[in-house]
C-alpha cells in the first residue's frame, strides 16, 4: 500500500530548477581557429551520434548503444583544455563522444561499434568499451562508477613518478566523467577522500544530466547540489552550465592549472541533459515532453554557433563549411567501418593479457 501523499508517477516528480552563476564572457579570449576546433569537436560529436542511432536502427550495431546528443559542451570543454600528448580521460558507458574528443580517429570508433577488428578495442568492447592507448583513453566502462577508481589510480601514477621517481615531466592530468547516478556510489567517495587526501592531479566530472536511467535525480539523493559534496573533503567543487562550452572550457582550463601545479583534484558538476532516451532501446516516455522542449531549446551547437557569429569569429558559410566536412567524416567511417573484417576467431582468447 503506498502513502498518501507519496509520488508513485516519475513525469510528476520536479527537477529542481538552479540558478547558474554567471560566466564573464569568455569569447574575448579565444581566437577564430580555437572557436572553430570547439565547434568542430561538437559538431563531430552530434553527427556521429545521430549517425549511430541511423545505424543501430538499421542493424548494424547489437546490444546496448547510450548516445550523447545534448551533452557535447561537457566533453569538449573539458577534452580541450587538455594536453592531448600526456593528460588522460576516463569515460562511461556513454563514451563515444569523449573518445573523439581524445581525438580517437571517427573510423576507430564506428568500426568498434560495428565490432569490427579495426576499432579502437579491436572490435572487443563495443559501444560501452571504447578504449585507446594511443590517445590516453583510459576506457569506457559499463558499471557505474566503475571508471572512478581506474582514473584516481591514473592521476596516483602522475603523482607518484614526479614526487616519488623525480621525473619532473610527470605532471600528467587526468580527467574522469561519470554521470549523476555515480555520485550516490561508494567508489565515488571513496576516491574522492583519496584524492584530496594525496592532492592529486585529477578532475572529476559529473554530467548531471538529471535522470539516472528512469530516476530523476532529485528523488536518488539527498543532496541534489553534488558539487557541493566536495567540501567534506575539502576539495574545490563548482557547478556550471554543461549547455554553454565556454562556460566549461574557461573552468577546465582553471582546474587543469591548478592540478597540474599540484594543488590538488576539483569535482565539476555540469547540467545538462541527453537530448535522447538513456538507450536506444529506451522509448524515452518517464521525462515529460515540457522538460524536454525546455532543454531542446538550450542546444549548446546551435547557442555556440550563434556566439561565434555574433563576436566575427566566424560566419555562417564557415560554419556550414564545417557541418559538411564533418558529415563527409562521418560517411567516410561508416563506408570503412562495413568494409572492416570481422575478428578472427581463431584470435577469441587474444587481448586477456598484456602482450610485449
Amino acid at each position: 500500500m503506498v502513502s498518501e501523499g507519496v509520488k508513485t508517477d516519475v513525469t510528476d516528480w520536479p527537477q529542481a530548477e538552479r540558478s547558474l552563476p554567471p560566466r564573464p564572457d569568455p569569447l574575448v579570449t579565444i581566437t577564430k581557429e580555437e572557436g572553430l576546433v570547439i565547434y568542430e569537436d561538437m559538431v563531430l560529436g552530434r553527427f556521429f551520434e545521430d549517425k549511430c542511432a541511423e545505424m543501430y536502427y538499421r542493424g548494424k550495431m547489437f546490444g546496448f548503444v547510450h548516445l550523447y546528443n545534448g551533452q557535447e559542451a561537457v566533453s569538449t570543454g573539458i577534452v580541450k583544455a587538455l594536453n592531448p600528448n600526456k593528460d588522460f580521460v576516463s569515460s562511461t558507458y556513454r563514451d563515444h563522444v569523449h573518445a573523439l574528443s581524445a581525438g580517437v580517429p571517427a573510423r576507430e570508433v564506428m568500426a568498434e561499434l560495428f565490432g569490427k577488428e579495426t576499432g579502437c578495442s579491436k572490435g572487443r568492447g563495443g559501444s560501452m568499451h571504447m578504449f585507446s592507448a594511443a590517445h590516453r583513453l583510459l576506457g569506457g566502462y559499463a558499471f557505474v562508477a566503475e571508471g572512478i577508481p581506474v582514473a584516481t589510480g591514473a592521476a596516483f601514477q602522475s603523482k607518484y613518478r614526479r614526487e616519488a621517481m623525480g621525473d619532473p615531466d610527470a605532471d600528467a592530468v587526468t580527467v574522469c566523467f561519470f554521470g549523476d547516478g555515480a555520485s550516490n556510489n561508494g567508489q565515488f567517495f571513496e576516491c574522492l577522500n583519496m584524492a584530496a587526501l594525496w592532492k592529486l592531479p585529477i578532475i572529476y566530472v559529473v554530467e548531471n544530466n538529471k535522470w539516472a536511467i528512469g530516476m530523476a535525480h532529485d528523488r536518488a539523493t539527498s543532496q541534489p547540489e553534488i558539487y557541493k559534496k566536495a567540501s567534506v573533503f575539502d576539495m574545490v567543487g563548482v557547478e556550471v552550465d554543461g549547455m554553454d562550452v565556454m562556460a566549461v572550457h574557461t573552468l577546465a582550463q582553471e582546474a587543469v592549472a591548478r592540478a597540474r601545479a599540484g594543488e590538488g583534484p576539483t569535482l565539476v558538476e555540469a547540467l545538462t541533459y541527453r537530448f535522447r532516451g538513456h538507450s536506444l532501446a529506451d522509448p524515452d516516455e518517464l521525462r515529460a515532453p515540457d522538460e524536454k522542449q525546455a532543454w531542446f531549446a538550450r542546444d549548446p551547437i546551435e547557442r555556440f554557433a550563434a556566439e561565434l557569429t555574433e563576436q566575427n569569429l566566424a560566419s555562417h558559410d564557415e560554419l556550414k563549411a564545417i557541418d559538411d566536412k564533418v558529415a563527409a567524416v562521418i560517411e567516410d567511417a561508416v563506408e570503412f567501418a562495413e568494409s572492416s573484417p570481422d575478428p578472427d576467431p581463431s584470435e577469441l582468447y587474444r587481448y586477456i593479457f598484456a602482450e610485449d
